[in-house]
């Protein structure tokens, strides 16, 4: 590599790091699309809580489905069936 194209590589290289502050500034978002980006932020933290708020939900109705199914389980159980007939044969004089 030639001593002219090591300071071409070191000039491209130092514009890439340091861009030139004359020319054009970097594009940034226009006021109103800025306002637009927050306004769409806040939206997703309230969509975040709502989503949240119903996986909560859906949990505790899981919860509360599972325990009634449980309930039901025992309660038809073959045995449990028997002893409560039983136990209302013996309470009704049967």
């Amino acid at each position: 590599m030639s001593a002219r194209d090591r300071a071409g590589l070191v000039a491209r290289i130092r514009q890439i790091r340091n861009p030139p502050t004359s020319g054009p500034a970097a594009p940034s978002a226009p006021p109103e699309q800025s306002t637009r980006f927050e306004a769409l932020e806040t939206r997703v933290a309230h969509l975040e809580g709502l989503i949240e708020g119903l996986q909560d939900s859906v949990h505790r109705e899981f919860e509360r489905e599972s325990k009634r199914i449980t309930d039901l389980e025992v309660r038809t159980d073959p045995a449990a069936i028997a002893a409560a007939l039983s136990k209302n044969a013996r309470k009704r004089g049967l």
